[in-house]
């Protein structure tokens, strides 16, 4: 299990396009992955659970990823983050 922490930096957070993006790129890996926030555990691969956290500028987030492509998928989901939000 891999996970790291960001801090969300855009000013409108995560929004329906970054959110729709971010869960395109996570269906691309057979890993579990999850994003945390205020200690609620939700599927980074279902947007409507993504947009129930109401992730804004300044929120810290925790992504984990589990299983066999753990790496890559820890890896392009913090590239994705720093480049979009």
């Amino acid at each position: 299990m891999k996970n790291f922490n960001y801090i969300i930096t855009d000013n409108e957070g995560i929004h329906a396009r970054p959110a729709g993006m971010l869960v395109k790129l996570a269906t691309t890996f057979t890993s579990k992955i999850t994003i945390v926030k205020d200690g609620k555990d939700v599927d980074l691969k279902r947007i409507l659970s993504v947009m129930s956290l109401g992730c804004k500028k300044g929120h810290t987030i925790t992504i984990t990823a589990s299983g066999e492509d753990e790496d890559a998928a820890i890896e392009a989901i913090q590239l994705f983050l720093k480049e979009n939000l």
